[in-house]
């Protein structure tokens, strides 16, 4: 898809941004993550591995960071086998020789998935999302967390810290206890953290009619340059 977009309007991206649609972000991304040469990941929930639910690179390193079916056949020639997304991702710079480094990047993952609480070595942490931050796309939910700072970088530093572990330094993370669903009041506790604009946006989402779905999945169509996705109707039948 970049590489079409690229041909058909004459020009070659400077930077390109992987993300996911299931992040919460807390603030801007700042201008010192954009480092020519080198593939910038999240630190922490590597997985064995290498962080990938953010990325950021120029056009050469990214070609290698989003090959991640087509290089399949390499890393089976190398030997490389039965690996997690995670370890994947880390041999595919491996072998390509692209330079990659870890930073704290400001969003996590919001997730409706349910963890054993308090995580044990190999576990998964689920942090408020009123935490400070920033917190490298580690799983959160809205929540009030009763536990202190203190506990929760205790917690935090009892994980593995190859697999799950991530930041949480300086009171910058407040436990959830992710072992159930999302408390009653969740609404107000993501409209209090999140503000206003996106709080309107929550509240209308929450009310869309089936036909209001259709009508915004068709803007987003007339508004994307790639559409390869199920029917609008479809879609809108599944969320609902």
């Amino acid at each position: 898809m970049i590489n079409s977009h690229q041909q058909q309007n004459n020009f070659t991206y400077d930077w390109i941004i992987r993300t996911r649609v299931d992040g919460f972000w807390s603030t801007q991304l700042q201008p010192d993550l954009f480092i020519p040469g080198q593939y910038v990941v999240p630190s922490g929930s590597s997985y064995g591995g290498l962080n990938d639910r953010f990325g950021i690179g120029d056009y050469n390193t990214t070609i290698t960071a989003l090959s991640r079916l087509s290089m399949i056949p390499e890393l089976d020639n190398a030997g490389l086998h039965e690996l997690n997304s995670e370890s994947a991702f880390q041999a595919q710079l491996k072998l390509r020789n692209v330079s990659y480094l870890t930073k704290r990047i400001p969003f996590c993952i919001v997730s409706d998935r349910t963890y054993d609480f308090p995580p044990g070595r190999f576990g998964v942490p689920v942090a408020a999302l009123s935490s400070k931050g920033p917190l490298s796309g580690v799983k959160c939910r809205p929540c009030r967390s009763s536990f202190s700072t203190k506990w929760a970088e205790t917690v935090l530093n009892g994980l593995h810290r190859q697999w799950s572990w991530t930041e949480s330094a300086n009171g910058t993370l407040q436990l959830c206890d992710g072992h159930d669903k999302w408390e009653d009041g969740w609404e107000d506790l993501f409209d209090g953290v999140a503000g206003k604009k996106l709080a309107s946006i929550r509240k209308r989402v929450s009310m869309l009619s089936f036909d209001e779905c259709v009508e915004d999945f068709e803007t987003m169509k007339r508004r994307s340059a790639a559409w390869d996705v199920p029917r609008v109707e479809e879609l809108c039948r599944t969320v609902r």
